[in-house]
C-alpha cells in the first residue's frame, strides 16, 4: 500500500493532479475539487493516500490529513459507497461540518453528493450516526452555515453553472457571519 506521497506538483486534469517525487517517479492522486485548487503546479505537497485496487486500475486518492483519509476509510465501509462516492461526500465541506451532518442524520444535505440517491444517504446515516457520536455538534455550525452554502450552490445552478463548478466555488467560501446574497456575490467573482 502506498501510505504517502510527498513530492511537487507538475501538473492537473479533472479530477486529479500528477505529483513528481524526487525519484522522478510520477502519482496521479485523486483529490476533493478544494483540495485541487490548493495544489497549484510548482507546488510542493504531501499526502496521505489511499491505494484502490481493481480489476480495470490502480487508483490512487490523496488527502491532506490523516483524519480525512481514515474518515474516506470509514465512508467505504458503507454499502454501495465508492472511492469516487466518498471523495464527493468529503467535497461536501469541512470533515467536522460533514461528520455532524451525519451525527444529526441530515440526509438532506448529503444528497448535495453528486451521484447520491435518498436511499444511499439514508444508509450512511443508519451505518454512521453511532461512529459519530463524539462530534460536537453545534446548532450554528451544523445547520445555518451549510443551507446557507446550498443556497448559493441552488443559485449558481439557477444562473446556468454546473453542480460540481458551484460546489468547487462555494467549498472556497467563509460563510461565518455572511448572508446567501453576500456569499453568492462573492462567489460570482471567483467564477468571474
Amino acid at each position: 500500500m502506498i501510505a504517502s506521497v510527498t513530492g511537487k506538483v507538475s501538473s492537473h486534469t479533472k479530477n486529479s493532479i500528477i505529483v513528481e517525487t524526487v525519484s522522478g517517479l510520477g502519482y496521479e492522486i485523486h483529490l476533493t475539487p478544494g483540495d485541487r485548487l490548493t495544489s497549484t503546479v510548482g507546488s510542493s505537497k504531501h499526502f496521505f493516500t489511499y491505494l484502490k485496487i481493481s480489476d480495470q486500475a490502480q487508483d490512487l486518492y490523496g488527502f491532506l490529513t490523516i483524519e480525512a483519509r481514515e474518515f474516506f476509510t470509514l465512508l467505504l465501509t458503507v454499502s454501495g459507497v465508492g472511492p469516487k462516492t466518498a471523495l464527493n461526500i468529503l467535497s461536501l465541506g469541512s470533515l467536522d461540518t460533514i461528520q455532524a451532518a451525519l451525527a444529526r442524520g441530515d440526509v438532506k444535505y448529503l444528497t448535495a453528493v453528486q451521484g447520491m440517491g435518498k436511499k444511499t444517504a439514508e444508509r450512511l446515516v443508519v451505518e454512521l450516526k453511532s461512529k459519530m457520536q463524539n462530534v460536537n455538534v453545534r446548532a450554528d455550525e451544523t445547520s445555518v452555515i451549510p443551507s446557507l452554502l446550498g443556497e448559493v450552490i441552488d443559485g449558481l445552478v439557477a444562473m446556468g453553472y454546473s453542480q460540481q463548478e458551484a460546489r468547487e466555488v462555494v467549498q472556497s467560501l467563509d460563510g461565518e457571519e455572511k448572508n446567501s446574497a453576500v456569499l453568492l456575490r462573492e462567489a460570482l467573482q471567483r467564477l468571474g
